[in-house]
């Protein structure tokens, strides 16, 4: 069974938007402090004002920055197939038990019909509906590459500043693209399995780069132990982030086999990390990163504002007819956003 968000065409989303507006959550103190104090209801309005991108959702995250940076944000990745949701399902439990809140932002494919995430609020997780210690949010990647829904971050921080301990972010298993989960999360997990093509293969492009521990999960099937001897491996070759290794954790999700110890490992690199005073040179490279992405996003936004879409076909016209080049266009478009 599949879940799919309903069908909204362009004045479902108007009317969606001016709704959220209406809320005005953003200039009301009373709701930033209802969102912080646990209101679930808050928290759900300013995910969709942020993912909406509705007037005020950068008003609410500039007046919610300030009190984030408690959550420790857990990014776990790997492809299709390998268990990600089970696991994500079996820490969260883990993590309830020793009374820690969970928040779980899990991106999913987006419906070629509806635009929104596939798998909805993934039916594998619903015995935690009913927990209020827990709160779960889906998001439809909408065509965004690097395994991440756009708002992911934003929503991160909301979460994060509602009171969530653990945040953990569920990427959507699109394999040598999920590097960028790397500039939102304090530790990444990456999942491989054994007996799914070529192992090797699975963990290129950067994957060796990102991680912090590796899952082997399924780690009852044959092949599990050629998967960890390529891992370490791979290790002595690359440059991973923390010069003594990523660890190698073997996991049966389904049966919870392993999960204990992958989250006692989870908040044991959280304590080598403060107690190295290394977490906060983690953060800012984090930030880093995050900045030039958002630059580079608000720049493309100028950008597009700045030449109509009849300039942009004229000037590809003249381009693939050689009569002008694309760098003096790119000049161009450059000087008119300096202008603006």
């Amino acid at each position: 069974m599949r879940l799919t968000s309903k069908p909204r065409g362009h004045a479902a989303a108007n009317r969606s938007a001016l709704h959220l507006s209406r809320l005005n959550l953003s200039g009301n103190p009373d709701a930033i402090e209802k969102l912080r104090s646990g209101d679930r209801r808050a928290l759900a309005r300013a995910i969709s004002m942020v993912e909406n991108h509705a007037p005020g959702s950068i008003e609410l995250l500039k007046r919610i920055f300030p009190h984030t940076g408690r959550a420790f944000t857990i990014g776990i990745t790997g492809a299709p197939g390998s268990g990600k949701s089970t696991l994500v399902d079996q820490l969260a439990k883990i993590y309830r038990k020793q009374n820690r809140t969970v928040g779980i932002i899990a991106i999913d494919p987006t419906s070629p019909y509806s635009g929104g995430a596939i798998l909805g609020d993934r039916i594998r997780m619903q015995d935690h509906f009913s927990d209020p210690g827990i709160y779960i949010r889906s998001m439809a990647t909408r065509g965004w590459l690097g395994g991440l829904a756009r708002a992911t971050a934003d929503v991160a921080l909301l979460l994060d500043a509602y009171g969530q301990d653990v945040v953990m972010i569920e990427t959507v298993g699109v394999g040598q693209d999920e590097v960028e989960i790397v500039r939102l999360a304090d530790l990444t997990i990456v999942i491989l399995v054994p007996g799914m093509g070529d192992d090797v293969q699975t963990m290129k492009a950067g994957i060796m780069e990102i991680a912090d521990i590796f899952v082997i999960n399924k780690s009852d099937h044959e092949g599990a132990d050629r998967v960890e001897r390529q891992i370490r491996a791979l290790q002595s070759l690359a440059h991973a982030r923390d010069p003594s290794g990523a660890s190698i954790i073997r996991t049966i999700a389904n049966r919870g086999e392993g999960v204990e110890k992958l989250a006692e490992s989870a908040f044991a690199y959280r304590t080598y990390l403060q107690d190295g005073g290394l977490i906060q040179q983690h953060r800012v490279r984090n930030w880093e990163l995050r900045l030039l992405a958002m630059l580079r996003d608000s720049l493309l936004e100028q950008a597009r504002a700045t030449i109509s879409g009849g300039d942009l076909r004229s000037f590809a016209e003249q381009i693939a007819e050689r009569q002008r080049d694309p760098y003096s266009v790119i000049e161009e478009v450059s000087r008119r956003l300096r202008q603006a």
